[in-house]
């Protein structure tokens, strides 16, 4: 009889694994050794992918990014969509990936109680994002001739930052029947964010967005 082969061990199997166990034992498991030992596991085939379990829930937050990122770019009117609509694109698709994890996202983010060791997983999406929305901006900049009317990148990419928190608390505290109103605030905030950015000093956007995010994560 022949010998059964081990499924090879990945980076998305671990994770996959990760997440499962957190949502059956509702904590973050106490060690490595025990993860790997409850899942059949060497440690070293662990430590290939993952540094800890912080740098595995970062990867989580980036993959997620990255799987809408490319859903995004797979729609044939992306190339032709304006900058507000890339926005709306990114952040409809986003919230529709989160929405298929959202035991696990609401549980490790609670876990935390929002505070800014949970904030720490989020490290690798906010300089993802941040460089998409810099993308954005530059890509108006591009159309302006005078260097007068052009946006500041940066200062562009953090007020879009402080947004994203604002809808990701939003989507968080949503309890809506399809979580229609996540949906409603995404389209009203990129509107009018992108409104504002037209007509207003992006210094003032980016206390707005403090403020927003203060008092949602407060």
């Amino acid at each position: 009889m022949a010998k059964t082969t081990k499924p090879k061990i990945t980076e998305d199997k671990i994770i996959s694994l990760f997440m499962e166990s957190v949502l059956e034992h509702e904590k973050v498991p106490s060690s490595v050794f025990k993860f790997c030992k409850a899942n059949d596991i060497k440690e070293e085939e662990f430590y290939g992918f993952f540094g800890s379990f912080e740098s595995l829930q970062q990867i989580i937050w980036n993959k997620f990014f990255d799987n809408s990122y490319g859903l995004m770019l797979k729609n044939k009117q992306y190339a032709s969509m304006t900058n507000e609509e890339k926005m709306l694109t990114f952040f409809f698709t986003f919230f529709e990936n989160l929405t298929l994890n959202r035991s696990y996202v609401l549980f490790i983010m609670k876990e935390h109680k929002y505070s800014l060791e949970g904030l720490k997983q989020l490290k690798g999406l906010r300089k993802r994002f941040k460089d998409f929305a810099s993308t954005l901006i530059e890509e108006r900049n591009d159309e302006k001739q005078h260097k007068i009317f052009k946006y500041n990148a940066p200062l562009f990419a953090e007020g879009a930052w402080l947004q994203f928190l604002f809808i990701l608390k939003f989507w968080m505290e949503d309890g809506s029947p399809g979580l229609e109103k996540t949906d409603i605030a995404i389209e009203k905030s990129v509107t009018t964010i992108f409104q504002i950015f037209e007509t207003t000093p992006l210094e003032k956007i980016v206390d707005f967005g403090k403020f927003l995010y203060k008092e949602k994560f407060a």
